[in-house]
């Protein structure tokens, strides 16, 4: 079952006057736990459950950061994708990876019953309840990449993933990434990379059935080098991811606002 926080209480939060949207934090692929019923089906399987293909290293420590800095709620699984990937659509050819697409329909269908539905179901309360509120909600789902696929270096610290097709998410993100810029940590920022932000995914599913106006979807994507370095250096990029984000909502709120 994903995992909840309860959004604490908002006075806490820097505001330059009040807020008109609210935080909604995800993370779909916090872990790489297999339940007990399952783990028949991954024997073989050892070693993607513990590379990237299993899980997003410090995504989730990440998505707890943010939902603590806005007082926002947070939706995380700790369950692996390779059960199920809860950031691919139902009928997606990656819904289920190797080891549980040959499972019985049966079998399939439980696993989406039981993590997949309850999952977005909570993410979709959360989102729907923060745009009656305040008109609209900016949803930030966390997420790590690996730092070469293939062979292939990827070129970039951080990545913002946004549809470039919906002007607030290309405007946070252009704000965002100017923020991560002029940090101390000479960060490459790259706006939708290594992937297309309008590709399918949970950002994607929400922009299907909510307007521009009420709904902004983010994906945060770092890079897993970062997580696995030694001393302070992936706590200090937290901070500033943080920070960072505080600053491009506070030039957007002095945006709307003049």
């Amino acid at each position: 079952m994903p995992a909840q926080t309860t959004p604490m209480d908002r006075r806490a939060v820097d505001r330059d006057g009040p807020a008109d949207y609210e935080l909604v934090i995800t993370c779909e692929h916090g872990g790489n736990r297999i339940p007990a019923p399952y783990r028949g089906l991954f024997h073989a399987q050892q070693a993607p459950l513990h590379s990237h293909r299993g899980y997003d290293p410090g995504a989730l420590i990440m998505a707890r950061a943010l939902a603590k800095k806005f007082a926002a709620p947070l939706v995380a699984s700790t369950v692996s994708r390779l059960l199920v990937d809860l950031n691919r659509s139902v009928g997606h050819p990656r819904l289920y990876s190797e080891a549980t697409r040959k499972a019985p329909a049966a079998v399939r269908q439980r696993i989406l019953k039981h993590y997949y539905q309850p999952y977005r179901a909570q993410a979709e309360g959360f989102v729907r309840t923060a745009i009656a509120a305040h008109g609209q909600v900016i949803h930030l789902s966390s997420h790590s990449f690996t730092p070469e696929l293939d062979g292939k270096i990827r070129d970039a610290d951080i990545g913002l993933l946004y549809d470039p097709a919906r002007p607030g998410e290309a405007d946070l993100c252009e704000r965002w990434k100017a923020a991560l810029e002029t940090c101390a940590l000479n960060l490459a920022v790259r706006r939708n990379y290594p992937y297309a932000g309008k590709g399918d995914g949970l950002t994607a599913w929400f922009r299907r059935c909510l307007p521009p106006a009420a709904y902004v979807g983010i994906e945060l994507e770092v890079n897993q080098k970062h997580v696995v370095s030694a001393g302070g250096y992936w706590t200090a990029l937290r901070k500033v991811i943080v920070e960072s984000l505080c600053s491009a909502l506070a030039s957007r709120y002095a945006a709307i606002s003049a």
